[in-house]
């Protein structure tokens, strides 16, 4: 077929050029011609990459990989999407002439919300359940964002998730979803202290502030966080900073047992002696006033950052920040804004247990909001309150340069074993 259409633009500008030299009636009738010809042949042969090439550049998961490896892609992907009961007429895939693969969501181009996921009937979820670690080797059972979800959510308008290089296997997108739903499953139950312009605390047999101690290993440090969170009092950044570094690591070591993948972790996270330090990319922060230009480059230990994600755009287990725009209460200690993490099915992280273990997105923003009307907790400073309605929402969504507080970013975990991490600097 590419051929014939070559052919027919051969045709096409030398039909152009003669009617543009003669104006000649003949000649106007046989571009005509051709245009109807290449329409209907383009339409009837490719009319999906067509349509799909408008938006395949920003949409969806893309396996940009040679086209010797799309045929095992393909009926890999068809598998996945088979064993995570997604309904293949849901997904439109696109298959590029250079081998290159295409999944996007089949809902329209200016759909890109995944919040409502959740309440959406053809997409039947149902939460996963998953068992973490508790003291004295016992577990307990959690219910969790599903896969199914996650891989929905990565599908949608919105956002582009590239796999190339040795991410050109399934095994990739598998890992990305597992350790995306694992950093959720260990969020989604939390009930740490607040130090609300205190200084924070750690349990010190682990820890000497936010540095592990010499006589104990990072995984145990990061793991007694969560299994005796009585012992600690954090802010938002610092919680958040803890849930991805354990969420990653205990994803690596327990619950795909790949030695190799965890020591790779550890030791990024070890780099420079504090785990917790620059599990980000600095430049997720160059925003604020104060940001040093010097460190716009320094890439994150373990998480990687996407921009230019459509505001109700979430995948389970992001990282999205809020920006506090109130002048006056921003100078307040733990108030500059709030970290979160997306839980799925419509839920943000609640790290204190101040409202149910989870916040909808309306009530983080809110949260947020009500800073500069002295809310400073849902429960004690309720009164104190003023209502927003949706109009209120809809700016909110908005970036900080446009009136919101959204940041248009989105923080998330390295195909780890799948691509080359970029290079850290020396400690």
């Amino acid at each position: 077929m590419s051929n014939f259409v070559n052919t027919i633009h051969a045709a096409i500008n030398s039909a152009v050029n003669s009617a543009v030299n003669s104006a000649n009636n003949a000649a106007i009738s046989v571009l005509l011609i051709l245009l109807c010809a290449i329409t209907g042949a383009s339409a009837s042969a490719s009319s999906l990459a067509i349509e799909s090439s408008a938006y395949s550049a920003k949409s969806g998961v893309a396996f940009l990989c040679a086209a010797k490896q799309s045929a095992k892609l393909r009926r890999d992907m068809a598998m996945y999407l088979r064993e995570l009961d997604i309904d293949r007429h849901l997904v439109v895939m696109t298959e590029q002439a250079d081998g290159a693969l295409i999944y996007t969501l089949a809902t329209p181009e200016n759909d890109t919300d995944t919040l409502s996921f959740h309440e959406r009937e053809q997409y039947r979820l149902i939460d996963d359940t998953l068992r973490l670690p508790l003291k004295g080797g016992k577990t307990r059972t959690v219910s969790t964002v599903s896969k199914k979800e996650i891989l929905l959510a990565l599908l949608q308008h919105g956002r582009l998730t590239n796999f190339s290089g040795e991410a050109c296997t399934l095994d990739a997108l598998r890992d990305h979803v597992a350790v995306r739903q694992n950093i959720v499953a260990w969020t989604g139950v939390l009930q740490w202290g607040w130090p609300d312009g205190d200084a924070a605390y750690w349990n010190t047999k682990f820890w000497d502030k936010g540095t592990p101690l010499a006589s104990v290993s990072v995984d145990q440090a990061l793991l007694d966080a969560f299994q005796n969170q009585e012992k600690y009092s954090i802010g938002c950044y610092t919680a958040s900073k803890l849930s991805y570094a354990h969420g990653v690591l205990d994803y690596y070591g327990r619950v795909k047992k790949s030695p190799s993948k965890a020591a790779l972790v550890r030791t990024r996270l070890m780099h420079d002696k504090d785990p917790l330090v620059g599990i980000e990319p600095a430049a997720m922060w160059n925003f604020e006033q104060d940001f040093d230009k010097a460190t716009r480059d320094i890439p994150g230990k373990i998480l990687g950052i996407r921009r230019g994600v459509a505001a109700d755009n979430f995948v389970p287990g992001d990282w999205i920040y809020l920006l506090n725009t109130d002048k006056a209460t921003a100078k307040k200690i733990g108030y500059e804004g709030s970290n979160a993490v997306y839980l799925g099915r419509g839920k943000f992280d609640d790290y204190y247990n101040d409202h149910q273990h989870s916040y909808s997105y309306t009530e983080k923003l809110e949260e947020v909001y009500q800073w500069r009307n002295g809310v400073f907790s849902r429960t004690r400073d309720a009164d104190k309150a003023k209502p927003i309605d949706s109009k209120d929402i809809a700016r909110l969504s908005k970036t900080p340069a446009h009136g919101g507080m959204l940041l248009d970013l989105r923080v998330a975990p390295y195909l780890v074993g799948y691509e080359d991490m970029p290079e850290l600097p020396a400690p």
